[in-house]
């Protein structure tokens, strides 16, 4: 096993099984490449067994199972991609499968999905959004993933706030997913913002004086961002394993972080990059939240070192603190000793329910 591999496995292990990889699949495959060249196409070969799967229950009529089946093959193909800049071609071509398998599951999902591109710039956001059964409007959470994540991934996080009567508007952001081709990664996602609040305005069922951010990783530091820029519109933020300052974390990350960094900000070397990284700071506007802020961390995260997620705190007025000692990067190691709380404070925030499921909640009703 190359030494990329073996960075994939020890960094990243707990995330796949976490967000859709079977714990038998994820063993079959990563014990089966040997070489990070034949990473990406071990995971697309698994990927489209599950498509198969999914493509024979929706032609048999079995659509709650054919949306399953294709979800998780979308997850498959997009761990074929995550990290995987070498081959850009190879890439892409993983990438455009697990947005076929994710999109055609969406109506078959439970409850189910519906996409919606935003014109931004010079290319498109895309978002999924999913509301719970019943009448609406619902309060909403905007989800924002990572470096390397994409909406594809973060299914599993979604049904934790579903469940508690939260909408969910997972979104692919400059340099992430369907928009890392054609949008860069920037610092400043005021503009971002913007855009992300005048859509959720347009659509039905979503409520925005109800609305909060939710990032992790990456995504973690563009969810403060969104918030700084809201202000008062926002009614809670959450930064899952999201940095200060990426560029101080620079030296210390993995390098096929470094690498996805480099080609998914433009850059044409590794100076650049960190030039870049630079400027991905909340120094500037962190004093700028008002918004009720909950910071989730890993102590033994080894992508972000925790201290940035103590200046992070130290930085937002009122924020809260959850540090999870034992938790690795994104704490997908210990889900359940964030998620289900995480989804528990957004309730309490939003207008949701986090308590018994057995009751007539906007979460159950209609379903």
């Amino acid at each position: 096993m190359d030494e990329k591999v073996a960075s994939a496995i020890a960094h990243w292990g707990p995330r796949f099984t976490a967000n859709g990889v079977t714990p038998a699949d994820f063993a079959r495959v990563t014990s089966s490449v040997e070489r990070w060249p034949d990473w990406c196409g071990a995971w697309v070969s698994v990927g489209e067994q599950h498509e198969a799967l999914g493509r024979e229950a929706l032609a048999e009529g079995r659509l709650r199972s054919g949306g399953e089946h294709l979800a998780q093959a979308a997850a498959y193909y997009h761990f074929a991609k995550f990290v995987f800049v070498e081959d850009l071609d190879q890439m892409r071509d993983a990438h455009r499968r697990a947005v076929r398998a994710y999109t055609d599951a969406l109506p078959h999902l439970d409850p189910p999905g519906r996409r919606v591109e935003i014109p931004f710039e010079d290319g498109a956001l895309v978002a999924v959004v999913r509301t719970p059964y019943g009448d609406g409007p619902f309060p909403v959470v905007v989800m924002i993933p990572g470096l390397d994540s994409t909406k594809e991934e973060i299914r599993s996080t979604e049904q934790t706030f579903l469940a508690r009567g939260l909408a969910t508007f997972s979104v692919d952001g400059p340099g992430q997913g369907e928009a890392e081709y054609d949008l860069r990664i920037r610092g400043d996602w005021g503009p971002v913002a913007e855009v992300l609040w005048e859509t959720v305005g347009q659509q039905p069922g979503l409520d925005r004086d109800r609305m909060a951010v939710w990032g992790v990783s990456l995504g973690g530091y563009y969810s403060v961002r969104v918030a700084a820029a809201l202000g008062d519109r926002l009614t809670a933020a959450v930064a899952l394993a999201g940095p200060f300052c990426f560029g101080e974390c620079w030296d210390g990350l993995p390098a096929l972080t470094r690498d996805t960094f480099r080609v998914r900000s433009g850059s044409a070397t590794d100076d650049e990059a960190r030039a870049v990284a630079d400027t991905l700071t909340l120094a500037d506007v962190a004093g700028d939240v008002t918004a009720p802020t909950l910071v989730v961390f890993g102590r033994k995260d080894r992508l972000i070192p925790f201290q940035q997620a103590e200046k992070v705190h130290a930085a937002v007025a009122g924020s809260e603190l959850l540090m999870l000692d034992e938790a690795n990067h994104g704490c997908a190691d210990y889900s359940p000793w964030h998620r289900p709380r995480t989804a528990d404070w957004l309730a309490a925030r939003l207008g949701g329910d986090a308590g018994d499921p057995t009751a007539p909640t906007l979460a159950k009703s209609g379903a």
